[in-house]
């Protein structure tokens, strides 16, 4: 049986007091957001979640204007913690009782859609601040919601996040040499597509900030969307991006896999083979192109799991992965005593 974000969730409320995602309501049941669930600063669902809130850009974002809200709102918020009509990106940081210097950058799925916070972002963070890691969570603009800079308004928004914070490491205690990112589903295709785009500036520089590197020290992608090759293609994150032609321009462009080099980070991926969203073929390309790279890659994949699995549930297998994760980012020496 397919592990589903409201089974997972359910498991977990006991521990982080979380509701369950929007992905598996009904759109019959599901509340519609009000205009007062519109957000200034922190998330409205998460209740004894830690934030603080960091604008990424001084002014108007590349591509222009406020974006779909004009009224000084960042974003919407619906009832289960998933955030969409993004005007103004944010980072929302989560710091650790006891900090390490280490910091990651975490961007929720949602098939460019919307963002699930609720599932992938906070519940995330909370694990990654018990190892002393910093973290940042990436409300990131939807390509959908009318920035001129089309699909390419959340790449720069990933690499505006990346030097932001190693420009204020020291505010936060971060170590710039250890600034890392993970992705979920289309966020996974998002820090794929920032660990491997390192050479190619995607805005033009607006503070010092912008003198910061963007390659990350490693990245790790749960359950990602990688490719836009035909067989592989039947994702939302293809159709918001590039639509139903894919040009080979396009296809070079937002296929991660086909981007991967010698300066791509350290990558470690997760999947299930029974994902019927992002299929398994997603990461055992990038693996190949990782291993081809002779890139030093992890590939975990479980025989049951679904797509958007979060944490996982549990006493599953899948739950297994944020511990296999933070031995590997150990073994990178992104872990220090």
């Amino acid at each position: 049986m397919r592990l589903d974000r409201r089974f997972l969730l359910a498991g977990l409320g006991s521990v982080l007091g979380l509701p369950s995602a929007r992905a598996e309501v009904t759109a019959e049941a599901a509340p519609r957001p009000a205009p007062h669930e519109s957000v200034r600063a922190l998330p409205r669902s998460l209740p004894g979640a830690d934030l603080q809130v960091i604008e990424l850009w001084p002014g108007a974002p590349p591509g222009g204007g406020d974006g779909p809200n004009a009224d000084g709102y960042r974003y919407v918020e619906g009832t289960f913690g998933d955030i969409t009509r993004v005007s103004r990106p944010c980072l929302l940081v989560m710091r650790p009782a006891n900090p390490n210097g280490a910091a990651m950058i975490v961007a929720a799925g949602g098939g460019y859609e919307f963002i699930a916070i609720g599932n992938e972002g906070v519940p995330v963070g909370r694990v990654l601040n018990a190892a002393g890691v910093t973290v940042f969570l990436l409300v990131y603009r939807l390509p959908a919601e009318g920035s001129g800079s089309g699909p390419d308004a959340p790449r720069q928004d990933a690499q505006r996040a990346l030097r932001l914070v190693r420009a204020r490491g020291a505010e936060f205690g971060i170590d710039p040499a250890r600034v890392g990112v993970l992705g979920f589903s289309a966020g996974g295709h998002l820090m794929g597509e920032t660990a491997v785009g390192s050479a190619r500036d995607l805005y033009a520089g607006v503070d010092a900030a912008d003198a910061q590197p963007i390659r990350p020290a490693l990245a790790g992608l749960i359950y990602p969307v990688i490719t836009m090759r035909k067989p592989f293609d039947r994702t939302a994150t293809r159709r918001i991006l590039v639509g139903d032609d894919v040009t080979p321009d396009e296809m070079k462009t937002y296929s991660v896999d086909l981007q991967v080099g010698p300066e791509t980070p350290p990558t470690f991926l997760v999947q299930a083979i029974d994902d019927p969203v992002a299929v398994a073929d997603h990461p055992l390309l990038m693996f190949s192109a990782l291993r081809k790279a002779r890139v030093p890659a992890e590939l975990h994949l479980f025989e049951r799991g679904g797509h958007g699995f979060g944490l996982g549930a549990p006493g599953t297998p899948v739950a297994a992965w944020p511990g296999l994760f933070l031995a590997w980012i150990r073994l990178h020496g992104f872990l220090r005593a």
